[in-house]
């Protein structure tokens, strides 16, 4: 169908041709012979019709005021309906609209009618136009009754209607050009306005899905956080009254002491998680945890057979929730990553606290060990804690230490500062880690 305009036309219209949506034959037609495309799309009838009924009285009234035009008759009024009935389709096909709208203009001038409301169906197609968008179309529609205008009143006077008809003033065409740059002006007034609140919706959109997009990413890290460590507590002290049940019941009864501290401690903070799913925009029944839960998570990994040894240097300062359970979070993370990952039992914990940031170092003596009860590696535990430092302004190195073992090393800016602060120490540690994640 495309290669059915002429080429003149299809270099005049563009690629961008406008086109009013044809109905659709067969199923996709709505019932009673209305296609789908178009009943789901209303057209402006009540503002059509008082803009039709105003035009045609109006005209009929402006006409006993102006002595020497053409009286109306019906031809006059056909071009005035015509021009107006177009305005019903001033959505769908504003292009086609405006021109329209100018052509039955330009007629009715040539034809010597009276000057009335037919400028105001001009105006309002070239309106619909430029607020679309289709600028030029509107630019042509509107300087093309002024020019013909100017040819209808101070040339063509001659041979067109009313007889004896002589050029008009030249004064008047600055009131009609200050009549055209002033329904083009308040046009691009309404299009630039439309533009702005189109752009408005958008980035309220994309603002609205970039926080649920990090609310998602939240609440991701806090399972995995969670689960990841709770689950490798239980995983060990499994295995470890399985191993003891029948030869030592009391440690055995231990690790399933462990088991139920820990699962319990899980199901906690899984529902709190879930909580903030259920009632968004709720605070929290309870606390977040933080670095005063240390003692509790250094407790825990000694129940999976990883003593931890924590040190603290600097004046300890409060830290914002956020801050804090970061911190908890990375700690957590990185033992959770030594408990299955590493062959060293002892870890070593550092807190620094300085006047910029809180920074962390958490070290074991490997070697790294891939477990039997599953493939090593594909984890998203070091993923998590550097998103979460990041999303503080901090970061978070892992890697091999040059003496043998693996360092987790974190450093979060504190809220207000600009983050400086010495680093633990003067070892090089390699951002790419090594050994495993959970």
């Amino acid at each position: 169908m495309e290669n059915a305009w002429p080429p003149w036309a299809r270099r005049g219209l563009g690629p961008g041709r406008e086109r009013c949506p044809a109905p659709p034959t067969g199923e996709s037609a709505a019932p009673g012979g209305e296609s789908a495309s178009w009943s789901g799309t209303r057209l402006p009838w009540v503002s059509t019709l008082a803009v039709t009924v105003v035009v045609l009285a109006g005209s009929g009234f402006a006409g006993h005021d102006q002595q020497g035009r053409v009286p109306l008759d019906a031809f006059a009024r056909v071009l005035l309906f015509a021009g107006t009935a177009l305005l019903l389709f001033r959505h769908r096909c504003p292009r086609t609209v405006a021109l329209g709208a100018a052509l039955a203009t330009a007629v009715y001038l040539a034809a010597g009618y009276p000057y009335g409301p037919v400028f105001l169906t001009l105006a309002l197609g070239a309106f619909a136009a430029i607020v679309a968008g289709h600028r030029k179309v509107a630019w042509c529609a509107l300087g093309g009754v002024w020019v013909w205008h100017l040819l209808v009143v101070h040339w063509l006077y001659r041979w067109l209607p009313p007889s004896h008809d002589g050029p008009a003033p030249w004064g008047q065409e600055f009131f009609v050009l200050a009549w055209v740059v002033a329904v083009a002006a308040l046009s691009e007034l309404a299009r630039v306005r439309r533009e702005q609140l189109a752009k408005a919706r958008a980035e309220r959109a994309a603002a609205e899905r970039r926080r649920a997009d990090e609310e998602r990413l939240r609440i991701a890290r806090e399972l995995h956080d969670v689960l990841a460590h709770s689950i490798s507590v239980i995983n060990v002290q499994a295995g470890v009254g399985l191993a003891l049940l029948d030869s030592d019941p009391e440690q055995a009864r231990s690790a399933l002491t462990t088991i139920k501290g820990a699962s319990k401690e899980a199901l906690g903070e899984v529902r709190q998680v879930l909580d903030t799913l259920r009632t968004p925009g709720d605070a929290p029944r309870s606390p977040a945890p933080g670095l005063d839960r240390l003692p509790e998570l250094t407790e825990q990994a000694a129940g999976a057979g990883l003593a931890v040894e924590v040190s603290t240097e600097g004046a300890p300062a409060t830290l914002a929730p956020g801050t804090d359970l970061a911190a908890f979070r990375i700690v957590q993370e990185a033992l959770t990553n030594i408990v299955r990952h590493s062959g060293s039992r002892t870890a070593r914990v550092l807190l620094v606290h300085t006047p910029g940031a809180l920074e962390i170092r958490v070290d074991d003596d490997g070697p790294a060990t891939a477990t039997a009860d599953g493939p090593a590696g594909g984890g998203n535990g070091l993923v998590g804690m550097r998103e979460r430092a990041a999303a503080l302004g901090g970061s978070v190195e892992a890697g091999p230490r040059p003496d043998g073992g693996f360092r987790v090393r974190a450093r979060i800016p504190l809220p207000g500062t600009h983050g400086g602060g010495r680093a633990p120490d003067a070892d090089t540690v390699t951002p790419a880690a090594t050994e495993e994640e959970s």
